[in-house]
């Protein structure tokens, strides 16, 4: 079930990269005349930087919603997790990345569901060691591998 390996960022270090505004996917055009706003990961992706941890995700349980092995999540532990979020759970002493379904509370459990078909949801009831440790706010994608 291990499904992501987690690592603390550092934020101390100011970190600008240039965003270009607008970028299309159909017909190309010269972005360099556009370059205007910086874009910082501190300042634009890191809410609460003393909660936040980065985690390296291990497999293709989730390969359906876009998060593929090897792809970052940055993952804030002081968010609440509502239904529907993609969570790190840690589950019997593992930890694992899934979409967080609440659906089935009243009936005394919840599930953590992967988004690939070849994986059966994780129930989580009274019997079961869990955590929601954190909440997935971004993911950080490596299409050059």
């Amino acid at each position: 079930m291990k499904s992501i390996k987690l690592i603390k960022g550092e934020f101390e270090e100011k970190v600008d990269l240039l965003l270009a505004p607008g970028i299309r996917a159909g017909f190309p055009s010269p972005a360099e005349d556009y370059l205007r706003e910086s874009l910082d990961f501190n300042r634009d992706l890191i809410r609460h930087p003393e909660a936040t941890f980065y985690g390296k995700v291990e497999g293709d349980s989730m390969e359906d919603a876009g998060i593929n092995n090897g792809d970052i999540a940055v993952i804030d532990r002081s968010v609440e997790p509502q239904h529907g979020d993609v969570v790190v759970g840690y589950v019997n002493g593992e930890f694992t990345i899934k979409f967080l379904d609440l659906t089935h509370r009243e009936e005394g459990y919840i599930e953590l569901r992967p988004a690939n078909k070849n994986y059966q949801p994780i129930r989580i009831d009274e019997n079961t060691k869990f955590e929601v440790w954190g909440v997935v706010v971004w993911t950080i994608k490596n299409w050059k591998r």
